[in-house]
């Protein structure tokens, strides 16, 4: 009887193996055609799929990003408020809808659904993220940097909000964020397609700064993360009067190091200038602004500057690649007063 039972048992547990690779292999197979444009196809495979496990909430989900691909808003719409409305309702539910939403113009029904979502996950980067991109499309800028910042806050090593936030203070009166989001940025997401273009606004950022100090906002004066940060970069403001350039941007941020380290240790801990030392000491400070600045002041130059130094260049990029950039809770100073 307990070898029968034992058999029985088995045979359901490779039977139970067997739908679960059969519905993998249906969800590559889906995903494969929607790569292709073949919106068809794949609603076809995810559905089959869902025969066999009418609740999985992954392969809905995935039906729901094809309908939106192909433009099905309706059936999208349906689906979503469906997947929404469940109790284990999960983050991608809430952005595959709101981009349905966004694409049609549901302001409403957006702006609701947003609110919804991240009540339902207080820590979630994305869809504070994305909440401010909708915000930000209906003209209401403050609004939107109002819920990157909570992204940041809430979810530190989720790019995007960081990505949204150095563009806002970048086209901003702001000294200071554009160059601390943007490089935290490009340490996160070191190598996608959106890289190039906030490594552009860390050249700019730092030209506006220094050829625009008297034009800008002067930095919160209840703020002494921002106090001591302006200040130090002041101080060595005659490091670029000859220009803000990758060689005197990296004098520059070399005795930006030593001075913050020296007065501020330990008052305002922060893991971008941590990062920033810890290269210092390995001796690939140079190369990191050279990466950061070079390719994007002149390519040409950059390229002598790689073949000069190529050991010291591979040896960050080495180095770089061998190590995730993470920032500890706690650590964002935007708005903090100085107690």
């Amino acid at each position: 009887m307990k070898k029968a039972l034992l058999v029985a048992l088995t045979l359901t547990l490779s039977l139970f193996s067997l739908a679960q690779q059969d519905i993998k292999a249906l969800q590559a197979s889906a995903k494969n055609y929607m790569q292709q444009g073949d919106y068809a196809n794949a609603t076809l495979v995810l559905n089959k799929a869902l025969q066999q496990s009418p609740d999985n909430i992954d392969l809905q989900n995935d039906l729901l990003f094809n309908y939106y691909l192909s433009q099905d808003y309706a059936k999208a719409m349906e689906l979503g408020k469906k997947l929404t409305s469940r109790p284990d309702a999960d983050i991608r539910s809430y952005q595959l809808l709101g981009l349905t939403y966004r694409n049609i113009e549901e302001i409403k029904e957006c702006e609701k659904l947003y609110k919804s979502g991240i009540k339902a996950y207080p820590k979630s980067g994305v869809l504070y993220n994305e909440y401010g991109e909708f915000l930000w499309s209906r003209k209401k800028m403050e609004d939107a940097i109002d819920q990157w910042e909570k992204g940041i806050a809430a979810d530190p090593n989720y790019s995007g909000n960081y990505y949204n936030a150095a563009k806002y203070y970048y086209i901003s009166t702001d000294k200071t964020w554009a160059l601390i989001y943007g490089e935290i940025f490009v340490n996160l997401e070191s190598y996608s397609r959106r890289t190039p273009e906030i490594k552009q606004i860390l050249l700019d950022g730092y030209k506006k700064y220094f050829t625009n100090l008297n034009s800008l906002k002067a930095p919160d004066s209840k703020n002494g993360f921002e106090q001591a940060f302006c200040s130090i970069l002041n101080k060595h403001a005659a490091t670029v009067n000859e220009g803000v350039t990758t060689s005197s941007l990296t004098m520059l941020r070399t005795r930006f190091l030593l001075d913050w380290f020296e007065k501020e240790p330990g008052k305002y801990a922060f893991r971008l200038f941590d990062y920033q030392r810890q290269l210092t000491r390995e001796g690939l400070f140079d190369a990191y602004n050279q990466w950061l600045f070079g390719a994007t002041q002149s390519l040409p130059d950059f390229q002598q500057w790689t073949q000069q130094n190529q050991k010291a260049y591979d040896g960050f990029i080495e180095f770089q690649k061998g190590r995730v950039f993470k920032l500890p809770p706690g650590q964002n100073y935007r708005g903090w007063p100085s107690n």
